[in-house]
């Protein structure tokens, strides 16, 4: 693996929704600095509190992953309950969704890309498996306390990885790729 960059979980402010049913802790943003309507990707993590409509963002995708609880959500042919078992889900985020978090709080990490300039693509990983990072921005989040390239990682720290890694616990595996003109 080449170079690591670590996020800490800890140090990523917790901030409220506009709407006041949970918040978000912004893990990384491009370009470094972007708000909510000039970003080119965002990844963050969520604490969904309680049910209410996801924000709408024109000309966005959004992969979301649920880390812990159970979320429900519903739209346009969209019906889905996840859990920390289910794969990422992938969905337009300029279209209507609603999020509702079954039997208590639910935290999920969620993947923004502008579709007219990123793709974006999550994966879930487990303990002895081996990746290939691919040539995009990859960002590694623990799902459960590791080493990784010699570095120790809590549940929920992330790194900014390239190249080939091997996790030693549960993991997401987050890319970003540019879409070249």
């Amino acid at each position: 693996m080449n170079a690591l960059r670590i996020i800490r979980a800890s140090r990523c402010p917790d901030l409220p929704w506009k709407n006041g049913g949970g918040t978000t802790r912004e893990i990384a943003v491009f370009p470094p600095g972007a708000g909510m309507e000039d970003f080119l990707w965002r990844l963050s993590m969520a604490n969904v509190e309680r049910p209410g409509p996801f924000s709408h963002f024109d000309g966005v995708d959004r992969v979301l992953a649920v880390l812990e609880g159970t979320l429900h959500l519903t739209g346009p042919a969209l019906d889905a309950a996840l859990d920390p078992g289910s794969d990422p889900l992938a969905f337009a985020a300029d279209q209507p969704v609603d999020g509702a978090p079954i039997g208590g709080p639910v935290r999920d990490l969620n993947a923004m890309v502008r579709r007219s300039a990123f793709t974006v693509r999550m994966v879930r990983l487990q303990a002895g498996e081996r990746a290939e990072c691919p040539d995009a921005v990859n960002y590694f989040l623990a799902l459960e306390a590791q080493q990784l390239a010699g570095e120790a990682l809590a549940a929920f720290d992330c790194a900014q990885v390239s190249g080939a890694l091997t996790c030693e616990g549960a993991a997401l595996l987050v890319s970003f790729v540019a879409i070249r003109a």
